[in-house]
């Protein structure tokens, strides 16, 4: 049965639709301790997806609206020549499944699910349910199954947040500026192929601070120490509820968070600024900041440094060694770390778009020495942690604005026709032909609308990235023209 997506799941479907790649494939993969018997492998696979049908959904667009809808067909287990094939094969959103199991070499195992339906913490709950199924039990039974129920318990809980979080954020978000890195910037908010770095690290904690919030003070201190004024970062956070407990989902809002870091600061009053910021944040989690920041424009990151951590296990699974951070071959924004923080330490993945960070391995070296001096000193100020530069001036660059797309002499009915569906869509009139849409309060789900509206009613196609890039009545028509 249909079921609408969450805030989340929206805004995560649009920035598939516009090229994010294998940005949101999320792998985990198994090394088996023992050969398979792969009967019983397949069958634990779709006993997975009965237990957590979400996997098994495809996402269709009704009257404009994207909806959950069953897949055309439930995933088995299959062959891949290569961790690589499996993880990067792109999925087909509208026929789904929106995951697949295959085997690699006889003998590991690697799971792949889309972001929709799927965040770090299901990785665990796959993971343990998967390893009962294998051993022959059942897994305890779930309360709150019903995904649609959870959707609309979601919903009314943003709706209640929203007043409160539009006025929080109306004093705090601005778009960030790019951001200084030794040898230049880092400017990109979009999803690009990516390289990868991979390091252990040492994560101290502060009587007053968890070890997140000491990584994310430590990612701010070193990317002030390279010129940053401000910094700001994006950074994933956990929303799940009592009611999502148990279930594989995405259960994830990425949320903004700026500082300002000075170099004689001790590095403990500035995490406890940080743990401040964080608790101020944490009150609207729930709620996607485009839903708050009227007119904020659709990117795969908020900002182009993003900041993913969570708490692995903390035993060992019975299946074999799991490889958490397995590299999907893509990053969302310039740079993006991904923390797995487990018994025996944490692990980092640094993706990034070696066009943007030309030197992962300087930002790693800085990161540890940074935490290394939190460790022996919690309140050695932040100069003497790394070392500050001067504040950096920004490389100017190209304008990327064109000028309002002329429209044709003498009327033309296309933008009449389309004027017509802007206004019944935004509810409200008149709209001129070069007024942006999100300057007039639309959104992605608006945009959706419209799109669909224009193909049924007009006959005519726009892809979601032209008709972000050219957001205005002239700018529709102009592409439709070309």
């Amino acid at each position: 049965m249909n079921s609408q997506l969450s805030s989340t799941q929206h805004g995560m479907w649009i920035a598939a639709r516009t090229g994010a790649a294998t940005a949101y494939h999320m792998p985990v993969v198994v090394a088996l301790d023992a050969d398979p018997d792969r009967g019983a492998l397949a069958k634990a696979c779709r006993a997975v997806v009965e237990r957590h049908p979400l996997l098994g959904c495809a996402v269709q667009e009704v009257d404009g609206e994207p909806q959950l809808v069953p897949a055309a067909e439930l995933p088995g287990l299959d062959e891949a020549g290569s961790v690589e094939e499996a993880v990067t094969r792109p999925f087909d959103l509208a026929r789904g499944p929106l995951v697949r199991f295959a085997l690699v070499g006889g003998d590991t195992l690697v799971a792949v699910a889309h972001h929709l339906v799927f965040d770090g913490h299901s990785k665990d709950l796959l993971v343990a349910d998967l390893a009962t199924y294998v051993q022959g039990g059942i897994p305890a039974e779930l309360e709150h199954s019903d995904h649609r129920e959870r959707v609309a318990a979601q919903r009314e809980r943003v709706a209640a947040l929203l007043p409160e979080a539009g006025e929080f954020w109306a004093g705090r978000w601005h778009e960030p500026d790019d951001t200084a890195v030794p040898g230049g910037w880092l400017r990109s908010r979009r999803a690009a192929d990516a390289e990868v770095l991979e390091f252990p690290l040492e994560l101290p904690r502060l009587a007053a601070a968890t070890h997140f919030e000491v990584l994310v003070a430590a990612v701010h201190v070193v990317l002030a120490s390279y010129g940053n004024a401000e910094v700001a970062t994006a950074l994933d956070l956990s929303t799940r509820t009592e009611r999502e407990a148990g279930h594989i989902g995405p259960y994830v809002n990425e949320l903004p968070l700026f500082s300002r870091p000075s170099a004689d600061m001790p590095f403990a009053r500035f995490a406890a600024q940080i743990r401040g910021e964080l608790r101020e944040v944490y009150r609207y989690r729930e709620v996607p900041l485009a839903r708050a920041v009227p007119g904020l424009r659709p990117h795969a990151a908020l900002a182009p440094v993003s900041i993913s951590y969570r708490r692995l296990p903390g035993t060992e699974s019975p299946l074999g060694r799991v490889r958490w951070l397995e590299f999907n071959h893509s990053v969302r924004g310039a740079l993006q770390l991904q923390v797995a923080h487990g018994p025996s330490g944490a692990l980092v993945s640094l993706r990034h778009d070696p066009l943007e960070l030309a030197d992962a391995g300087r930002f790693a070296a800085d990161l540890a020495r940074v935490l290394a001096g939190v460790a022996a000193d919690q309140d050695r100020p932040l100069g003497a942690l790394a070392d500050f530069a001067p504040v950096a001036a920004a490389e100017p660059r190209e304008s990327q604005a064109a000028p309002g797309a002329p429209l044709p002499a003498g009327g033309d009915p296309l933008v009449a026709q389309v004027t017509e569906i802007w206004e019944q869509v935004l509810e409200r009139a008149p709209i001129g032909p070069h007024e942006d849409i999100f300057d007039l309060g639309g959104h992605s789900l608006t945009i959706t609308q419209i799109i669909a509206r224009m193909q049924t009613q007009l006959g005519v196609e726009i892809g979601l990235d032209d008709f972000f890039d050219n957001s205005t009545i002239a700018g529709v028509v102009a592409v439709v023209r070309r």
